[in-house]
């Protein structure tokens, strides 16, 4: 996964910004509902978080307070580095993550946990509950998919062709599955969700 991510790298936030070879797609309320996750996300009181899988960064710039970002992909972190500069960047495994047990107080992701398989949620959830006291989960709201899970190919700006595994979510499963805890968003395209240990 970390060469798909090194290619997708330049063009990830065309998915967010409707652009590419995204910007022909049918996605009613999209715009608004990105609007409310950012909003959601820059609500979160101000702590020590760590941000797994930050990608480009593009909701790392919404967290507040003391901010670091983890990605296997060193090109996702150069564009995190230019979207946060206030931010901490780190690249690194995000199921052995490389921080002494409660280095943060919230460990943050963003549609990372909806491509790992049971084995490696689990792996996940363990390590995030090492590092930190709460987790915030941001996904893929299953309300625009006739799945919950799918192995999708992916074509890249360069017409390079991958398999990533993807599911989809309502609010209540996603926070059922990280143990329980509050539904921050169940909309048509984004969920959220809290879980404190």
């Amino acid at each position: 996964m970390k060469e798909y991510y090194d290619t997708r790298a330049p063009e990830y936030d065309d998915w967010y910004l409707g652009r590419g070879r995204f910007s022909e797609r049918e996605r009613p309320g999209w715009e608004a509902e990105l609007a409310r996750l950012g909003e959601l996300v820059a609500a979160l009181p101000p702590t020590r978080t760590l941000d797994v899988a930050c990608g480009t960064g593009f909701l790392t710039r919404y967290l507040r307070g003391e901010v670091t970002g983890l990605d296997q992909s060193e090109r996702m972190l150069d564009a995190a580095r230019s979207q946060v500069p206030g931010a901490t960047f780190v690249q690194g495994d995000a199921l052995s993550l490389p921080f002494a047990d409660g280095a943060f107080e919230r460990v943050f992701t963003g549609h990372f946990y909806g491509h790992l398989r049971e084995e490696e949620r689990a792996r996940f959830l363990a390590e995030a509950r090492r590092v930190a006291t709460e987790l915030v989960v941001v996904d893929s709201s299953l309300a625009h998919s006739t799945v919950a899970e799918d192995v999708q190919e992916r074509v890249l700006n360069d017409d390079s062709r991958w398999e990533v595994y993807k599911r989809w979510f309502n609010g209540a499963g996603l926070a059922a599955e990280l143990g329980g805890g509050d539904v921050l968003l169940d909309g048509e395209w984004f969920v959220a969700a809290r879980a404190a240990p």
